[in-house]
């Protein structure tokens, strides 16, 4: 009997410690370079203050051009049980335009961020709005 439960705690240990190092797949910074746009991750908690907005308190994430201070807020998030899509819920920092969009872990490592429903993601460039396309694809910074 005293074996059994030894092996038995062992093996519950076990399992545990496999689930804690599990990958966090959406706990990232992602960056397309084209559209000089980065993605700053937590999809698991609302862990992330965006700089300067402080006043929006723990968001799940957000999205924001290199050269401007205006961001789009991850203001929801539901990752999938496999680790490898999330969907979440968007907003502009004004709270005047919001949508659902989908995220998606590539087999090559990148992700595709996907707009859905709503308005559409649009980031200030060299003085005028530039619409972010309905798929584009993000690299994990370096």
């Amino acid at each position: 009997m005293f074996k059994r439960t030894i092996i038995s705690l062992l093996l519950l240990f076990a399992i545990l410690m496999g689930a804690a190092a599990q990958e966090q797949n959406f706990k990232c910074q992602i960056y397309n370079k084209e559209y000089d746009v980065s993605l700053i991750l937590n999809l698991y908690e609302e862990a992330i203050t965006i700089p300067g907005q402080e006043v929006l308190g723990k968001v799940y994430g957000y999205l924001k051009k290199s050269t401007d201070s205006r961001a789009w807020v991850i203001m929801g998030a539901k990752v999938s049980p496999d680790d490898k899509k999330a969907k979440l819920e968007i907003i502009n920092d004004y709270g005047s335009e919001d949508l659902e969009a989908t995220i998606t872990l590539q087999k090559d490592g990148s992700y595709m961020l996907t707009q859905e429903e709503g308005s559409t993601i649009k980031v200030a460039s060299k003085g005028k709005w530039v619409k972010i396309p309905k798929n584009i694809v993000f690299l994990k910074s370096n």
